[in-house]
């Protein structure tokens, strides 16, 4: 666990990617795009714990269109910065996603690994069709198995925080996105 003076220094030595007021736009962006594509569809709308909560609780008002709610929990990280293996906490049951049009929405699309595993599981559980939306999609120089169907913004190959996504466990509760400064932290 980081103390206090570890996480604001964290952020004072961080750099600004994506500011608040391009993330507001952005989100409207994508619900008018996302309103187009599921209007009529009363689609089920699944929220990715912890890291999409702050994208969702943005994204949903924005949405033109009644829909269903729920979250899955899920992580690859366990207070690591990379990902691991796959560990499931909550996932809905299956008379829910059952014949549905089902939008999972996140915070990040790194590997596509996470993602990848939701779609795979949603659909076996008898989801008529399958969407993901991410805030924002990191660049890591390489071809991805799996791509989402709507994003955000796009990201630089480092570690980010903020808006959502933390580090160690801190700053999810940020209004911009930061990459953390490696040569000012070693932790």
């Amino acid at each position: 666990m980081l103390t206090q003076e570890q996480t604001e220094h964290i952020l004072q030595t961080a750099d600004l990617i994506y500011s608040a007021e391009i993330i507001e736009k952005t989100i409207q962006n994508l619900a008018d795009e996302i309103t187009e594509k599921l209007t009529g569809q009363y689609p089920l709308v699944l929220c990715v714990m912890k890291g999409g909560i702050i994208f969702a609780g943005h994204l949903l008002p924005k949405l033109a269109f009644p829909l269903d709610f729920d979250y899955i929990q899920v992580s690859r990280y366990h207070d690591r910065t990379s990902g691991g293996e796959m560990n499931w906490t909550l996932f809905p049951q299956n008379a829910l996603i059952k014949d549905r049009v089902v939008l999972v929405i996140d915070d990040i699309l790194d590997e596509g690994i996470t993602l990848a595993g939701i779609r795979k599981k949603v659909l076996e559980c008898g989801a008529r069709a399958f969407y993901s939306a991410v805030l924002v999609d990191k660049d890591l120089g390489k071809t991805k198995s799996f791509q989402a169907d709507f994003i955000g913004l796009n990201l630089p190959n480092r570690y980010v925080f903020g808006f959502g996504m933390d580090i160690h466990g801190v700053w999810r509760n940020l209004p911009a996105i930061y990459a953390i400064n490696t040569e000012s932290n070693s932790f």
